[in-house]
């Protein structure tokens, strides 16, 4: 034999690996192909096979992975993870004796993938070797004698975010409002604001059309970003078993990094395309339908990935941001209101702020963060305690502004200072601010040394404060804020000096 191989290596190749496949096939437990449409197949044989198992379905030379979904007494059904087109009845179906797992490792930072742990991005796979092993796709989440509690603050750069609805390592906070509001957009700015911290990001884009992938993917190298993060991409022209699969995925590559004593970072979006794929294979498995066609489980598929996140006592965390979109705003739909109870609070985002221009577009009533302040710097929580209180009573008495009521001079004040937070708190994409910078800039607003800017002028304000404070002569005061301490005496000193300087500098020009 080893003449051969040695005098013709492509036949004997060819040979070998038909005996082994043959071998294989009479030594172990191997099924047959009863049926296959839309994905799902119908498999005779597979006795012993237990749910969510991978399977390979032999085509000529190659073999294409599966899974199982369903366990019947007459067959087993299975979806298929990749082209189903060359499947045919009659043949061959091996198990792996193994559950659905993916890959893991520092071999992924930086790439794009698809669920099943395929380099997706066209880039060389030079750094393979890396992978580390495999993590099984469905794992138990950790049990509370585990966790600890959610104490330390994720950052996302958003003045509005970080203010009134902090996040904390190993919370989950849903993200929710209506298409094209900005919930992707919040998602990436936490994500570019991880720059420089302990924590993995892993973005997993469900549904999604390809040329938006590539856009964030893009976003995210220009910013430096991409060397921290995972992509899991399960596109909108890939089978509903891969988007079904594809979170789950992006989690089990998060809860390596989190055994290590890491931080990672969780974005799934969205959560509203992911029950819409597992509704598809439902009722092709001919599961019973229930209400708006999902299926009795649809609750469970959710709450199964959302409560694997968790802050461990040990150290190491997942933080979930899972993103749902709602229809005309409407919250009490089924799956917003099942991930809703799931989560930690919710960050809503509201059309009407969004076309008005007030970006995030976030609404300071309807958002809540049920970790509280337990996860915000000492600092932060003592200028923005009362924020979103003088926020929502602006809100209130917004409305009869338009309708040129006389007002008393209280609501007057009320709603000048309304309308200056409402400007300050506006923030471009994609460019985060340090939570010191944001204390100094509230700091500002609240005990009304902005009162005499105009409200056009605040962006510009904004800008050369920014530029200030990012002068070497004033890292002691940045480091001071960064360690929970608010020089007060100092920023009373400063603040009217620097406004006055700012309105004479505008009149010059």
């Amino acid at each position: 034999m080893l003449n051969l191989v040695a005098d013709d290596n492509n036949v004997a190749a060819r040979l070998i690996s038909r005996i082994e496949l043959a071998q294989t096939i009479l030594s172990n437990e191997n099924g047959v192909v009863e049926s296959i449409a839309d994905g799902i197949v119908g498999i005779q044989g597979l006795s012993n096979v237990a749910n969510g198992e991978m399977l390979d379905f032999l085509v000529g030379s190659k073999s294409i992975t599966g899974m199982v979904l369903n366990l019947q007494a007459s067959k087993v059904s299975a979806v298929v993870l990749g082209d189903d087109s060359e499947i045919k009845p009659g043949q061959f179906v091996l198990r792996k004796n193994v559950l659905m797992g993916v890959p893991t490792g520092e071999a992924l930072l930086g790439r794009v993938l698809d669920p099943i742990g395929n380099f997706i991005d066209g880039l060389e796979d030079s750094k393979k070797k890396n992978i580390k092993g495999y993590r099984l796709l469905e794992m138990v989440a950790p049990s509370i004698i585990s966790r600890s509690s959610v104490n330390k603050s994720v950052e996302t750069g958003l003045k509005i975010v970080d203010s009134m609805v902090p996040i904390g390592h190993g919370q989950r906070e849903l993200i929710i409002g209506d298409m094209k509001t900005g919930k992707t957009s919040i998602a990436l700015d936490t994500i570019l604001n991880q720059k420089g911290k302990d924590t993995i990001c892993i973005y997993v884009a469900i549904g999604q059309k390809r040329s938006s992938v590539a856009r964030i993917r893009r976003v995210l190298a220009e910013k430096g970003s991409l060397s921290y993060t995972i992509i899991v991409a399960a596109t909108a022209s890939d089978s509903a078993a891969l988007q079904f699969i594809a979170p789950y995925s992006g989690c089990s590559m998060a809860e390596y990094y989190m055994e290590k004593g890491l931080r990672a970072l969780c974005v799934f979006d969205d959560l509203s395309k992911h029950a819409v794929a597992y509704r598809q294979l439902s009722l092709l498995l001919r599961r019973p339908p229930g209400r708006e066609g999902y299926p009795g489980d649809v609750f469970f598929l959710h709450s199964r990935l959302l409560e694997r996140s968790a802050n461990l006592a040990k150290a190491g965390s997942i933080t979930a941001l899972p993103i749902i979109e709602t229809i005309q705003g409407d919250v009490s739909a089924y799956i917003p209101t099942n991930v809703i109870s799931i989560t930690d609070g919710q960050v809503f985002l509201e059309t009407e702020l969004f076309y008005r221009g007030v970006r995030p577009a976030v609404s300071s009533g309807l958002s809540v963060s049920r970790v509280g302040s337990a996860a915000q710097s000492r600092v932060m929580r003592k200028i923005a305690g009362n924020l979103k209180l003088e926020l929502a009573q602006f809100r209130e008495v917004e409305d009869f502004t338009k309708l040129g009521f006389a007002l008393d001079d209280a609501t007057k004040r009320l709603v000048e200072k309304g309308t200056r937070m409402t400007a300050a708190l506006i923030q471009q994409r994609f460019a985060p601010l340090e939570v010191a910078i944001q204390c100094v800039y509230l700091f500002s607003i609240i005990k009304g040394y902005l009162d005499n800017v105009p409200t056009n002028l605040m962006k510009d304000f904004e800008f050369e404060l920014i530029n200030f404070f990012s002068q070497s002569i004033l890292g002691d005061i940045v480091e001071s804020i960064t360690t929970t301490v608010l020089p007060e005496e100092f920023l009373n000193i400063f603040f009217p000096l620097f406004v006055n300087g700012f309105l004479k500098f505008k009149e010059i020009i």
